[in-house]
C-alpha cells in the first residue's frame, strides 16, 4: 500500500512517469520515510539493518521486469543521506527507475543525497533511469547531490539516462564506473539551470577489460545567471574505446565550463572527446516565428527539441 498526499503524488509524476501504483517491484520514499514497498519472485528490496537505505538483489535471469524506488521530500528543513546498492545478477535484463522530487514551500533547506551503487553481473543488461526535479515557492534550496558507482562484469551493458531540467537549486553529481572486458556503458545526460542555480556533474570512468567501450554524452542549457560544470573523464587501461561529449547552449548571463579529458594506458585504447558551447542560433529562431511562434515560444521549442 502506497501512502502518498497529493503533493507526493505530483512529485512522483514529473520523476517517474507514475501515476498511479507500478507493476512489479518498488519502493517508494517519502519524506525519509517508507510509502510503499512491493517484491517479487525475481526482485528482492531489504532495508539496510542500519536503516540507510536499501538492497535490491535480482535474481540471475530475469527478463522484463522493472524496479521503480522514487524519493520525495515535501517539508522543508529534511536532510537526508541514503544509500543504495544494487545486485543484478548474470544474464538479467531489466529496468529501473529511481530520481528525487524536493518540493519545498518553507524558508529552510531540503537535501537529498542518494548514493548507489551498481553491481552488474555477467551479459546482465540495465536500464536505468534517474530523473531530479524541483518545486515549492519557499525561500529554502532544493540540494540534490546524487553519487553512482558502477561495477559491470565481463560482457554486461548498462544504459543510464540522467534528467534534471527544473527546480534544482544546487547539484553536485559524481558518477563512478569501472568496466571488465567486454561491458559497455551508455550515459545520456540532460540537464538545465535557471536563476541563480549551479550543477556539477563530475563522471570517472575506468575501461579495464578488452572490449570495453563507455559513451558519455551530456546536453545542458544555462539561463538567466545559472552555472554550470562538466567534467568527464575516461581512462582506457586495455584495448578498449571511450568516447566523452558535451553540447551545451548557453543564455543571457549563463555560465558553463566543460572539462572533457581522456588518459590511455594501452596502446590500443581508442579515446574521443568532443565540447561545444554556443547561443541559439538567430536564423532558428527568425524560422519558427515566422511561424507564428512568439520569440519565447521559439526558444522553448529549440530547447526542448535539444535536451530530447
Amino acid at each position: 500500500m502506497v501512502k502518498l498526499d497529493a503533493i507526493q503524488k505530483r512529485l512522483i509524476e514529473e520523476i517517474a512517469d507514475l501515476h498511479g501504483v507500478p507493476s512489479g517491484a518498488y519502493n517508494f520514499r517519502a519524506n525519509s520515510q517508507l510509502a510503499g514497498r512491493n517484491t517479487t519472485a525475481n526482485i528482492d528490496i531489504i532495508s539496510k539493518e542500519d536503516g540507510s537505505g536499501i538492497d535490491i538483489r535480482i535474481k540471475p535471469g530475469t527478463k522484463n521486469e522493472s524496479v521503480h524506488i522514487p524519493v520525495v521530500l515535501s517539508e522543508s528543513g529534511i536532510k537526508e543521506t541514503v544509500y543504495n546498492d544494487f545486485y543484478i545478477g548474470e544474464g538479467s535484463d531489466v529496468v529501473i527507475v529511481a530520481g528525487c522530487g524536493i518540493d519545498n514551500c518553507g524558508s529552510q533547506d531540503s537535501e537529498h543525497d542518494g548514493i548507489h551503487r551498481f553491481y552488474v553481473e555477467k551479459n546482465a543488461k540495465v536500464r536505468y533511469v534517474e530523473k531530479h526535479y524541483g518545486s515549492g515557492d519557499g525561500r529554502g534550496q532544493r540540494i540534490l547531490n546524487p553519487v553512482t558507482e558502477v561495477y559491470m562484469d565481463e560482457n554486461s551493458s548498462m544504459e543510464m539516462e540522467m534528467e534534471q531540467i527544473k527546480g534544482v537549486d544546487s547539484t553536485d553529481r559524481k558518477t563512478i564506473a569501472a568496466l571488465k572486458a567486454g561491458a559497455k556503458l551508455v550515459v545520456k545526460e540532460r540537464l538545465m539551470t535557471h536563476g541563480t542555480q549551479y550543477a556539477l556533474s563530475t563522471y570517472q570512468v575506468d575501461l579495464n577489460g578488452e572490449g570495453a567501450t563507455a559513451d558519455v554524452v551530456s546536453r545542458s542549457v544555462a539561463k538567466d545567471d545559472s552555472s554550470q560544470t562538466f567534467n568527464a573523464r575516461i581512462t582506457g587501461n586495455a584495448p578498449c574505446s571511450g568516447h566523452t561529449e558535451c553540447d551545451s547552449i548557453i543564455m543571457d548571463n549563463g555560465h558553463i565550463l566543460a572539462i572533457p579529458s581522456l588518459e590511455a594506458n594501452n596502446v590500443d585504447a581508442m579515446l574521443v572527446h568532443e565540447a561545444a558551447i554556443g547561443k541559439i542560433a538567430g536564423d532558428q529562431l527568425i524560422k519558427l516565428m515566422t511561424l507564428g511562434l512568439t520569440e519565447q515560444q521559439a526558444e522553448e521549442q529549440i530547447i526542448n527539441g535539444f535536451l530530447r
